[in-house]
């Protein structure tokens, strides 16, 4: 076996783990990367791209930013839609700022480039690690490499960056950690097209037969979506049952909507879900191992980078002084903000979907909620503001 030493473990090689690997880099502070899955698996996964004032930030900082900005697309609004009717919130107009679209998967394309271009370590396919001596000054991970080698990192941090089914959150005792969740009882059915938007800016509707979003990846490519029941699969959807569904719960929108065939169709339940605390001895968790929310919003990639800034900045701190203090506020802060963003996508999810249990009343309350936003400067600043990002 083979001991490797590092300042931080990073568990998990999607976007979150590589920006915290880049982030490091940019202080002088050395890390390791251990990855369940391929390279290849990683870059396919076809996820969101509306990126918040902070999350570009954040790319700027670890100095992989450069293609974001030269193709990026910034969105000054978004539209609401329901029954049919719709208005738009001019975000920028109301808070100074825009969100743009720039897709995850090219984004950890950067960051991946960013990493191997200056030799940082990546381990591949080790689907096996083990944490051990949380508790203590040298946190271990064990693992096994594709060709059958067994490694040993020591380190004085580890970073749990790899998702909801990853191990890190398994590794905190039951007994010292508590979980909140709440599974909404629908999917998302996504489609990815090559064709045009029907909008520039993100629409989000609430129809009578279910909910509907509209988005885009690209002047040439469509994100589309809508609501799915239980249990539903793919194979439930033809391309011409996804098609009559959305262009019917977009209104008179759904008219300007130009169909093709899918190249990408996926569905993914919603769920919201925060696991505390978020740190464990020497062991930090970041983004979806510590948190999912529904993507009504796209704040989950947002929200991991979030808590990855904030924790390279505890780390840098704690390294540059010796002093604990930033390590043990890290998962009281994070959560504080965590929590302010699942209100939000909750919020957003209860106003704008369909649920079979709603009465009459509910459905009401829903139109109410629409026709308030509508009319209100307050309203939509509230919206406004979480849509771009809340600072901290």
């Amino acid at each position: 076996m083979e001991t490797l030493k590092t300042t931080v473990a990073i568990i998990g090689a999607g976007p979150s783990g590589l920006l915290l690997s880049q982030l490091l880099h940019q202080a002088g502070i050395d890390s390791l990367i251990v990855e369940r899955t391929s390279r290849a698996r990683v870059l396919e996964r076809i996820r969101a791209g509306v990126l918040e004032r902070g999350t570009v930030e954040g790319m700027e900082e670890a100095g992989c930013a450069a293609r974001l900005h030269a193709e990026c697309i910034p969105h000054d609004g978004v539209i609401l839609s329901f029954d049919g009717e719709q208005f738009e919130i001019p975000v920028r107009e109301i808070t100074g700022y825009h969100v743009i679209v720039y897709g995850q998967t090219e984004i950890t394309k950067d960051l991946i480039e960013a990493c191997e271009a200056r030799g940082q370590a990546i381990y591949w396919e080790c689907p096996d690690a083990v944490l051990a001596d949380l508790e203590t000054a040298v946190p271990k991970v064990q693992f096994t490499t594709p060709e059958g080698e067994t490694h040993r990192i020591e380190a004085e941090i580890v970073a749990g960056c790899d998702g909801f089914h990853g191990v890190c959150r398994q590794s905190i005792p039951e007994a010292r950690r508590r979980a909140f969740e709440r599974t909404y009882p629908f999917g998302w059915l996504g489609v990815l097209v090559d064709e045009p938007p029907v909008a520039h800016n993100v629409i989000y509707a609430n129809h009578e037969d279910g909910f509907a979003l509209a988005s885009m990846r690209s002047e040439t490519r469509s994100r589309y979506y809508v609501q799915s029941a239980p249990g539903e699969t793919v194979e439930d959807w033809s391309s011409d049952r996804f098609w009559e569904a959305f262009t019917r719960r977009l209104g008179a929108l759904g008219q300007q909507v130009r169909t093709g065939e899918p190249i990408e169709m996926s569905i993914a339940p919603l769920r919201s879900f925060v696991s505390e605390p978020m740190r464990f001895g020497r062991l930090f968790l970041a983004g979806d191992s510590a948190h999912i929310v529904p993507p009504t919003g796209a704040k989950g990639l947002n929200l991991a980078f979030a808590d990855v800034r904030r924790l390279s900045r505890a780390i840098i701190t704690w390294k540059d002084g010796g002093q604990d203090a930033a390590l043990e506020a890290y998962s009281v802060e994070a959560l504080a903000r965590v929590w302010k963003i699942e209100r939000f996508s909750w919020y957003l999810t209860s106003m704008m979907h369909q649920f079979p249990e709603h009465s009459g009343f509910e459905k009401r309350m829903q139109r109410a909620e629409f026709d308030y936003i509508r009319s209100s400067e307050a309203g939509q600043k509230t919206i406004a503001e979480n849509y771009v990002g809340l600072q901290f």
